[in-house]
C-alpha cells in the first residue's frame, strides 16, 4: 500500500492485540487501539480510521453500542471479532449495520482478506456505479438487464431486486431479516423460508453449478454474502 490504511482494533485483551498489532503492521496497515466502548467510539470521531475491528466484549458495555452510534454518521467498515458460540449476536450486530464478521479464533489470512474486501467495496459503493458486476455477470441497474458474456439472463422483478441488493452490499453478510425488509417489506422480515426459494431460483439462473454456488454464498442461520468469484 502506498498510503497506508488505518485500522482502530477495539479489543479489551491484550493477548489479542499482542497478536493482532504485528500481523496488521505486517499488511500495510497503521494501527490504533481502544479497549471500551466510550474510547471507541471517541477515537473513531476524532481520528476517522479507514476500518474498524470490534470486539462484543468489552470493560465498559456492549461493543454493539459502537456500531449503533458509529452507523448514526459514518459509513465506515467495522468488522465485528466473534465468539464461535454467539449466533444471535453477529445476526444483531449485522442488523445494525456492521459489515462482516470474523469468529474467534481467526486466520489472520483469513481476517486480512476479508478487511480487503469491505475496504474495496466501500470505495466502489462510493462511486455509485449504474452497472454492478460480479462472478461474470453483469447487472445494469437502470435497465434491469443481467447479461453474461453478453446473453441475457431472464431474471423476475422481484429477482432481479434481490440480485441487485445483495451486489450492492458484496463484501458484507446480510441477514436474512435485512434482505426481507429491503426486497420484499417490514412485513415480510420472518419470511426466511420464502427468501431461500428465491435464493434457489437465483442460484438456477447465475450460478455454474446451482449445487455449489461461488456467487451467492450461504452464511449459516444468518444471511447470505456475495462471494469474490471473478
Amino acid at each position: 500500500m502506498s498510503v497506508k490504511s488505518r485500522v482502530l482494533v477495539v479489543d479489551d485483551e491484550p493477548a489479542i492485540l499482542r497478536f493482532l498489532k504485528p500481523a496488521l503492521e505486517a499488511n500495510g496497515y497503521d494501527v490504533a487501539h481502544a479497549a471500551t466502548v466510550a474510547e471507541a467510539i471517541k477515537r473513531i470521531a476524532a481520528d476517522a480510521p479507514d476500518i474498524v475491528l470490534l470486539d462484543l466484549g468489552l470493560a465498559d458495555g456492549d461493543g454493539k453500542e459502537v456500531i449503533r452510534q458509529v452507523r448514526a454518521w459514518s459509513d465506515l467498515p467495522i468488522l465485528v471479532l466473534s465468539a464461535r458460540e454467539r449466533e444471535a449476536e453477529k445476526i444483531e450486530s449485522l442488523d445494525l449495520g456492521a459489515d462482516d464478521y470474523v469468529n474467534k479464533p481467526f486466520n489472520t489470512g483469513e481476517l486480512m482478506a476479508r478487511m480487503r474486501a469491505a475496504l474495496r467495496h466501500r470505495m466502489q459503493r462510493k462511486a455509485e456505479p449504474v452497472t454492478l458486476s460480479v462472478g461474470g455477470i453483469e447487472i445494469d441497474v437502470l435497465r434491469h438487464r443481467v447479461t453474461r458474456d453478453g446473453t441475457e439472463i431472464k431474471l423476475t422483478p422481484k429477482e432481479f431486486e434481490l440480485l441487485a441488493f445483495l451486489v450492492r452490499h458484496a463484501g458484507r453478510v446480510v441477514t436474512h431479516r435485512q434482505i426481507l425488509a429491503a426486497v420484499w417489506g417490514p412485513a415480510h422480515t420472518s419470511d426466511t423460508q420464502y427468501l431461500r426459494v428465491y435464493i434457489g431460483q437465483l442460484r438456477q439462473k447465475i450460478e455454474a453449478r446451482a449445487d455449489a454456488p461461488q456467487i451467492i454464498l450461504t452464511e449459516p442461520g444468518i444471511g447470505y454474502r456475495i462471494g469474490e468469484a471473478g
